[in-house]
């Protein structure tokens, strides 16, 4: 091969990484942000429903009996 047909085979193959490189960043751009909303909502979600069982009535009420034999035990 020549080096004119070399040099525009090496330049074509740049623009092929470049135009790759710049399609994959938009694509994951808005991936990464879905991911981090979906992240979010289920966290919420697990804090929420941690919160109802550690309120009800007979988790509170054995979490207290816990803390007061921990703080009796000391005495």
């Amino acid at each position: 091969m020549s080096k004119a047909v070399r040099a525009r085979l090496r330049f074509l193959v740049r623009m092929v990484r470049m135009v790759r490189r710049v399609n994959t960043a938009r694509r994951d751009a808005g991936m990464v942000t879905s991911e981090y909303a979906m992240g979010i909502v289920a966290a919420v979600a697990f804090a929420v429903a941690l919160y109802q069982v550690v309120t009800s009535g007979a988790v509170a009420a054995e979490l207290q009996d816990i803390v007061k034999r921990a703080l009796s035990a000391g005495t």
